[in-house]
């Protein structure tokens, strides 16, 4: 007979696998970090190569980035020197200095520039009597929108009339993309290769959609007045280990629509949420709340996920990175998270983060870590509906706050009172906590909905430190938000 382990014994070894499991995910995150330097470093020109192309990323969810850091390769690879940068980190004098520069814009809400480039429309595009002469600059614009919304690409129009006035010269008309349409970026690279002056520029690495077995289930909010949200749980379908991601990227979902061949998903619009979970949870799971046609009929992919798609059946999905939600350079500071609705996924896989480390001897950038600092409190501000069915994962969130993880936890729901009751209100009667947290250091993070809460967060934000004062937070990484 085996001889049984006893309790103890079961207990190390327990720990012994999940320190091995850190591990393997420090591992890949370091991994990570020297590809991407060494990315960064390999696009350096040459001291003789003369002004680099500037390739210039205004991005919300990081797609714009990725688009730019392809675009930077497959001209490097042409034999062309390149510099990467936001947009929001460009000045006049900058541009002055550059003969090219190639802009990949998304467009924030209606019209809005995204967070990183907010700077750079309010310093430069806003002002007046500046007197910026871009007449020595060829330029190229790729616009990213959704054409849902009423001022599709309203910020890349913008920017693209922008460089006109002042002056630039357009390589090409402006390419507009609707959620990163395929044939918009085929034709992008294209205007790529007649610029760099070869027929066989490098093809880009596009991640593929592979199929993902949904293995969980579950109605987080039943009797609620809001629309239903689900928990769901997906691996790979083919048993492959799972890719790796950090706290706050994303994933796409594509769901074929009536009377389309279901293998040709890079035909459809792909939809994306937040990832709610770590790869040491073993799954990828998911936030997902049944959206409603005007005709009341379910949305195409929130539907066939939360009900159409059968447990065991397979949906297809790939990962994307989602660089300006990450922590970052934010692993040891305090945190404030602020969000609503399924915008408590990306908040969750941050508390997930930011547990997992507490645990663990090195932090997500791979550092040493400060005990101290990394004991560093969080700070959540969270709203829904109704307290009786709409309190998300209320059961981790208080285990969390008996382990001192959380510091304090604000629930906002709108409907428990006469009064109406958001996560912004929560913000302003906590105006001098705010104040504090941030001068000691705090991170501001924002997941959930844009119409009314992101903006109204932003305000209270504006209106309690100051605009300075959050414009700094922006350039410092202090300030990310994850809204849709």
């Amino acid at each position: 007979m085996a001889p049984i382990l006893s309790r103890p014994a079961v207990a190390l070894l327990l720990i012994a696998l999940y320190l091995l499991m850190c591990a393997a995910v420090w591992w890949r995150h370091r991994r990570r970090l020297r590809q991407a330097a060494d990315a960064a470093a390999a696009l350096l020109p040459a001291a003789d190569a003369g002004p680099p192309v500037l390739v210039l990323h205004a991005s919300q969810t990081g797609q714009a980035e990725e688009i730019a850091w392809q675009t930077a390769k497959a001209l490097h690879l042409a034999g062309m020197p390149v510099r990467v940068a936001a947009l929001g980190e460009i000045d006049q004098e900058a541009l002055r200095g550059a003969r090219h520069a190639l802009f990949i814009a998304s467009t924030y809400g209606e019209g809005d520039a995204p967070d990183s480039a907010a700077p750079f429309a309010r310093d430069l595009m806003a002002a007046e009597g500046s007197g910026l002469d871009l007449s020595s600059l060829e330029v190229g614009v790729l616009a990213l929108g959704d054409s849902t919304y009423t001022h599709f690409c309203g910020f890349g129009r913008a920017l693209d009339a922008w460089l006109h006035e002042r002056g630039a010269r357009p390589m090409f008309d402006r390419i507009e993309a609707d959620r990163a349409d395929e044939h918009a970026l085929a034709s992008w690279r294209q205007r790529l290769s007649h610029f760099a002056g070869t027929a066989d520029l490098a093809e880009w690495e596009m991640p593929v959609f592979t199929p993902w077995r949904l293995r969980a289930r579950r109605h987080l909010n039943p009797g609620s007045q809001g629309g239903p949200v689900f928990h769901l749980e997906l691996t790979p379908a083919d048993g492959s280990p799972l890719p790796g991601w950090e706290a706050g990227d994303l994933v796409q979902v594509s769901v074929a629509a009536d009377g389309a061949d279901d293998a040709d998903h890079d035909a459809q619009r792909p939809r994306e949420y937040t990832i709610s979970s770590l790869p040491s949870d073993g799954r990828v799971e998911l936030m997902v709340r049944r959206t409603a046609r005007e005709d009341g009929t379910p949305g195409l992919a929130s539907g066939w996920l939360t009900g159409g798609l059968p447990l065991e059946g397979t949906v297809a999905m790939r990962l994307r990175s989602h660089a300006s939600f990450r922590i970052g350079a934010n692993a040891d500071r305090k945190l404030i998270l602020v969000g609503n609705g399924t915008g408590l996924a990306g908040l969750r896989a941050h508390l997930k983060a930011r547990a997992a480390t507490r645990m663990d001897t090195t932090n997500p950038a791979g550092r040493p870590v400060d005990h101290d600092k990394a004991h560093a409190p969080v700070w959540l501000l969270f709203g829904e509906r109704q307290s009786a069915h709409d309190a998300h994962y209320r059961d981790e969130i208080e285990a969390w706050q008996r382990d001192g993880l959380i510091a304090q936890a604000d629930w906002a729901f709108s409907r428990d009172q006469t009064e109406r009751v958001h996560v912004q209100h929560l913000l302003a009667r906590h105006a001098q906590q705010l104040r504090e947290w941030v001068a000691d250091g705090a991170a501001f993070y924002v997941c959930g909905s844009l119409q009314g809460m992101a903006g109204a967060v932003d305000a209270v934000l504006r209106e309690t430190l100051g605009e300075a004062d959050v414009d700094a937070l922006i350039r410092d990484g202090r300030y990310r938000r994850d809204v849709y």
